[in-house]
C-alpha cells in the first residue's frame, strides 16, 4: 500500500465554489451531487478554503440565516491538503491526524487537481482484502 499515490484514489476535478456562492446554494450543490463538501477557489482556481457537512452542523447550531450567508462567512480556510505524489499512508496518516474526511489534492501552486476522502481510502482497502 506504501507505493500507491492518492492520484490513483482520487476524485479528479473536485466540485467547487466560490467564495461569494452563497450557502444556500453550496447546500445544493452538494445535495444534488450527492457529495460531503465543496472546494472553494479563488478567482485564478486556487485552493481558498473548504465547504463540508461539518461546516453545516455549525450553520445550523448557530441559526446563520443561510440564505443571506456566503461560503466565506463558514469556510474552513487552514485546509490540510495532499499532493497527486503522496502515498495513501501518508494521506491516511493526515485524515486521522487532523480528524478530516476529506482532503483536497493540490498542485505546488494550490490548483486543485481532485479531492480525496476517507470513503476512497476505505474501498481501497477493502479492495485489497478481497485480493489476499
Amino acid at each position: 500500500m506504501e507505493d500507491v499515490f492518492i492520484a490513483r484514489l482520487m476524485t479528479a476535478g473536485a466540485t467547487t465554489v466560490t467564495p461569494e456562492t452563497s450557502v444556500e446554494e453550496a447546500a445544493q450543490v452538494m445535495l444534488d451531487q450527492g457529495i460531503g463538501s465543496v472546494v472553494v477557489v479563488d478567482e485564478e482556481g486556487r485552493l481558498a478554503g473548504i465547504l463540508t457537512t461539518t461546516d453545516f452542523v455549525r450553520i445550523v447550531a448557530e441559526r446563520q440565516p443561510k440564505d443571506e450567508s456566503t461560503v466565506a462567512e463558514f469556510m474552513t480556510t487552514d485546509v490540510v491538503t495532499a499532493s497527486a505524489q503522496d502515498v495513501v499512508t501518508d494521506v491516511a496518516e493526515k485524515l486521522l491526524e487532523h480528524r478530516i474526511h476529506h482532503i483536497p489534492v493540490v498542485t505546488d501552486d494550490d490548483h486543485i487537481i481532485g479531492i480525496a476522502t476517507t470513503t476512497d481510502l476505505t474501498s481501497y482497502v477493502t479492495t485489497l482484502e478481497e485480493y489476499e
